[in-house]
């Protein structure tokens, strides 16, 4: 039996307290975005991804991003009202969140920063996210997680470009 760790744990514990129907997932690494929605019993577009952005010194935000789309900065950055954004380095990820990139999730995470959520992520049912640690995560109603993260709804994110 895996020990859970204290990362595993805080987000576990936030995610119980969010009081949603949610079912954690553990398996191997994962190498992909087709390995990872296989290993979770998902199509690869309800998987999420829940990135750190940071829009100034010391304010960072969490951005779920389905799989197989990519942030649209201009539209992000319109709907903040900020001129610049950026992704913070995996230290700096780590440091605002207490959680290492490929773990990050805003459920247990050790600051309260705000979320903004695709539009695509609304209604899609279920949906999964990291659950602070690797190949760890929680898979739940999409609106429901919408909802106890007071997730900002808003089209901030494209289609990946083909990789055929």
């Amino acid at each position: 039996m895996t020990t859970e760790t204290e990362p595993e744990r805080r987000a576990r514990e936030a995610l119980e307290a969010a009081g949603v129907p949610s079912r954690i997932t553990r398996h191997g690494p994962v190498r992909s975005l087709a390995e990872a929605a296989a290993a979770r019993g998902l199509e690869p577009d309800q998987i999420l991804k829940s990135l750190v952005v940071r829009r100034g010194v010391d304010d960072y935000l969490f951005v779920l991003v389905p799989g197989g789309r990519t942030i649209s900065w201009p539209r992000l950055r319109a709907l903040l009202g900020v001129n610049r954004l950026s992704m913070p380095d995996a230290a700096v990820a780590r440091e605002v969140t207490g959680y290492e990139r490929g773990t990050i999730t805003p459920f247990g995470s050790t600051r309260p920063w705000p979320v903004v959520a695709d539009a695509t992520v609304a209604g899609r049912g279920t949906v999964s996210v990291g659950a602070g640690g690797h190949g760890v995560s929680a898979a739940m109603d999409a609106d429901d997680l919408l909802r106890v993260l007071g997730a900002q709804v808003a089209d901030v994110t494209d289609r990946e470009p083909s990789q055929d």
